[in-house]
């Protein structure tokens, strides 16, 4: 018998993504690295991304293409620390016709309210095996469909 890995859940729109933070995570001083949290938001977008049903190894093998971070702009506002619980939320914010903007937080589990850690805006783009900007998939658009909310932009 084998564990499934996670894959974390939607509430709503937002998509939640369990993380701990590891040795290998963090400095010697026991802070995790700043660029692990980008690895984390990645593993978070890849798991949101499945559960939507959009298989992005499917279009890459079939000669689609796949998506790729066009932008990131990351704030960092307090460090998690070796062992914490981390929660990944993954918001989409804005679909396009080529493109996806996200908003991901990730957020210390703590006794009151989670503490906010570190939080960044992402573009996606699709783009061709070339590397040129193309249509995503109609029923890839479709799925992120069900998760905009017009009435709340962020």
């Amino acid at each position: 018998m084998h564990p499934a890995p996670p894959s974390g859940l939607f509430d709503g729109p937002l998509h939640l993504f369990a993380v701990r933070a590891y040795y290998e995570d963090t400095d010697l001083s026991g802070v995790v690295y700043h660029a692990n949290y980008l690895k984390w938001f990645e593993r978070a977008r890849s798991d949101m991304l499945r559960l939507l049903g959009i298989d992005q190894r499917a279009a890459v093998e079939a000669g689609e293409g796949a998506y790729a971070v066009a932008d990131l702009a990351i704030r960092y506002r307090a460090p998690a620390r070796l062992d914490d619980a981390v929660t990944i939320a993954s918001r989409a914010t804005e679909l396009g016709a080529a493109s996806v903007r996200l908003i991901q937080r990730a957020l210390r589990r703590a006794e009151g309210p989670d503490e906010l850690l570190a939080e960044a805006t992402i573009r996606v783009g699709f783009v061709a095996p070339d590397g040129r900007p193309r249509r995503q998939p109609a029923a890839w658009r479709a799925a992120f469909q069900t998760l905009m909310n017009p009435e709340d932009p962020a």
